[in-house]
């Protein structure tokens, strides 16, 4: 079944730790900010500091607008987001700070529960007939122009509006594929 969530339906909620707004695009069934196995959303960072704390959770942190922010994950490693699109996996107890290189920036963020559900991101700067893989759920998000999703065998071509997230469940092999620019594709499994 395929699904457009349209930004409308985007939801605006506080950080956890209360220092600024991320906009959710979707979460799973009577999913709250305290309590969800998976959440999909986007947030501005404006000034350095430390993310909040997920303890349980896996962090997929997406570089979509700006010109780029370093992670340093228990004052150890440094994840360098530079380009779009580059992406930063971590855990969600760690204590993570963020350093912008100069100007705020967005992110593009998938949690999930790490007992729950594994988590694959794709990032296509350019697509063409890109194939799809497998998964309970699968999201594409476009940045900037519209995507074409062909699904295979029904000889069907739909339109992936730009900005909007388009959920598909249940999605298996070989069911379709993807072309387009600046794209991310997320996937995930119940691991239980």
């Amino acid at each position: 079944m395929i699904k457009v969530i349209p930004p409308r339906q985007f939801k605006t909620v506080p950080w956890k730790n209360g220092q600024g707004e991320t906009i959710e695009m979707a979460i799973n069934d009577g999913g709250t900010l305290d309590d969800f196995d998976w959440r999909l959303s986007m947030a501005s960072v404006v000034e350095d500091g430390v993310f909040s704390n997920f303890s349980g959770y896996t962090r997929n942190l997406i570089l979509i607008d700006g010109d780029g922010i370093n992670l340093q994950h228990n004052d150890n490693k440094i994840d360098r987001l530079t380009r779009l699109l580059d992406i930063s996996t971590f855990d969600g107890g760690d204590k993570t700070v963020g350093n912008l290189h100069s100007n705020e920036i967005t992110d593009f963020n998938i949690i999930t529960r790490t007992t729950r559900f594994t988590t694959k991101v794709a990032c296509y700067p350019q697509a063409k007939g890109q194939a799809l893989g497998t998964g309970q759920l699968c999201f594409i998000y476009s940045l900037f122009k519209d995507a074409l999703l062909t699904i295979n065998g029904e000889q069907k071509i739909m339109t992936l509006p730009a900005q909007h997230l388009i959920q598909i469940t249940n999605l298996p092999e070989n069911y379709a594929t993807l072309t387009g620019d600046h794209l991310i594709v997320v996937y995930l499994n119940d691991c239980t």
